[in-house]
């Protein structure tokens, strides 16, 4: 592939991802709206023609492994493992 040919595919690539972040935030400014319409109603479900929205409270619980490093760190490093990535990226 030609330099030309990359820096043609990579402009497009940078459009797509300005489209896809351009949609999410409109999906999530939606969202928002009908959040604030549930808020208004007090409902945690919300029946719309042929759609159910939930919004619920959620209880998670998490184990917070740099407070668990700090306390245990012998315990914490028999446990952890390295693992290889690439990551991608460009810049001009």
């Amino acid at each position: 592939m030609s330099v030309t040919e990359l820096e043609t595919r990579i402009v497009k690539m940078q459009e797509w991802e300005q489209l896809a972040q351009d949609a999410a935030a409109e999906a999530e400014a939606i969202r928002d709206t009908i959040k604030a319409e549930m808020l208004a109603r007090d409902t945690e479900e919300l029946t719309a023609g042929r759609f159910i929205v939930r919004w619920r409270s959620v209880l998670t619980s998490r184990f917070n492994s740099s407070e668990f490093k700090k306390a245990m760190p012998d315990v914490y490093a028999a446990f952890t493992r390295q693992s290889q990535s690439r990551r991608f990226s460009v810049s001009a």
